[in-house]
């Protein structure tokens, strides 16, 4: 008879956890999706809401009449900051992106609606980021004047290779805690920002150049920004969408400098 002890048998929770994490395996991505699911916003919304203050009810007129006679008056309003006719419209984003561009997303509150995906009342998908090489990862200079430059093989190895086998270890630990009956409020907590949350986003013209003017990069903007890229990557999408549904609306914010009326 051997003298080595038996192994111990596992206990069923700690089997269902094995099992869990084996069943489960995290999945990684660098990309953010935005898909335009509901709106109501044309250059026409932003006439009718100007023309009311001179015409009263013959502003309707501007349902059936085409925009692009009113194309003066447009960037009469962008260039003079008369912002309220351009609230007068309605979009709705459904947005996948990490959970830290949401948390940077939702300190903007005029204007905006949200609804995003709870951690409490589902069991949240082992998604996680991890940025590709066109991601620049070294920071220079000091708050308020730096820049990012590209980094090293080196340092885009590191990176990858350490948000992997966080991701997967705090994945691990989470699938661990469901499986033995922990709340998914409560397991949640060792899940990281890099997670993939998705969200509805409603906002108008409006609020929606705010946003822009704040975090995105270009060229014709009249004051600078220096948004964090990932969540820029957001704006670019988003403000695809609406260049399409209101031309001459986004025509006037370039041609004055990006500012929000």
């Amino acid at each position: 008879m051997s003298d080595t002890p038996a192994a111990a048998p596992q206990e069923p929770q700690a089997a269902q956890a094995d099992e869990a994490t084996e069943a489960v395996r995290p999945g990684f991505r660098s990309d953010v999706t935005v898909e335009l699911v509901k709106h109501s916003a044309a250059d026409s919304d932003v006439l009718w809401a100007a023309r009311v203050s001179t015409a009263g009810e013959q502003s309707l007129e501007e349902l059936s009449k085409d925009p692009e006679r009113s194309r003066g008056l447009i960037n009469y309003l962008m260039r003079d900051r008369h912002g309220s006719p351009f609230e007068h419209n309605s979009m709705t984003f459904f947005i996948s992106a990490p959970i830290f561009v949401f948390r940077e997303f939702m300190r903007h509150r005029v204007g905006w609606s949200y609804n995003e995906e709870s951690g409490r009342y589902r069991e949240l998908q082992p998604v996680f980021y991890v940025p590709d090489a066109s991601r620049k990862l070294v920071q220079e200079g000091r708050p308020g004047k730096y820049v990012f430059v590209e980094g090293t093989q080196e340092q885009y190895g590191l990176a990858t290779r350490a948000m992997r086998d966080s991701y997967v270890q705090a994945y691990a630990a989470y699938q661990e805690m469901l499986a033995a009956g922990v709340a998914r409020e409560v397991a949640r907590s060792v899940l990281p920002v890099g997670l993939y949350s998705s969200m509805y986003a409603t906002c108008n013209a409006r609020s929606l150049m705010h946003f822009l003017g704040l975090r995105t990069q270009h060229e014709l903007a009249k004051v600078p920004s220096f948004p964090q890229r990932e969540i820029e990557m957001v704006g670019e999408l988003m403000e695809a969408e609406w260049a399409r549904l209101m031309p001459l609306t986004y025509e006037a914010f370039n041609k004055n400098g990006r500012v929000a009326p």
